[in-house]
């Protein structure tokens, strides 16, 4: 499991840690009241795949209908930080640590894995949600739907 760095990621690091959690949260209904994750996610693939096209849009636009040249730059800039947004929260998201009441929720899980005789690496640290979400990932392929329930 993961654990948190011992130095702060800077931005670029946090974009990375961002996709990563991004590609690693499963996106199951029963989890979207719980976090918001999930619509997170969604809202940034989404930003990554129609923001920049929008962003030339916008400028080219403003500028053939003979607008000035700032506020078209500024629309278009705005357009593409939309999706970088996404992935800097869910990449400082990843690397914060679980607050008590997931954390034990975290523990219930790593029991439900050791009851079923599923073997899992053991937490070095304190766990994040980078690493719940692995969990969570796991516990989606390997565990039956009804563990979900019991907590």
């Amino acid at each position: 499991m993961n654990t948190t760095p011992e130095t702060t990621p800077g931005f670029l690091q946090k974009l990375k840690l961002g996709r990563q959690y991004a590609k690693t949260f499963p996106l199951e209904k029963c989890l979207m009241p719980i976090f918001p994750e999930h619509r997170v996610i969604t809202v940034s693939r989404f930003a990554i795949r129609y923001m920049p096209a929008v962003a030339v849009f916008t400028l080219t636009w403003q500028i053939a209908l003979g607008g000035q040249l700032g506020p078209a730059v500024a629309t278009g800039l705005f357009a593409c930080s939309l999706p970088l947004q996404g992935l800097w929260w869910l990449g400082k998201r990843s690397v914060t640590p679980l607050p008590s009441a997931l954390l034990t929720w975290f523990y219930e899980i790593r029991e439900k894995f050791n009851q079923a005789g599923i073997a899992i690496t053991p937490v070095k640290g304190t766990p994040t949600y980078q690493a719940l979400a692995e969990l969570l990932k796991r516990a989606f392929k390997q565990l039956d739907s009804s563990f979900i329930d019991d907590i």
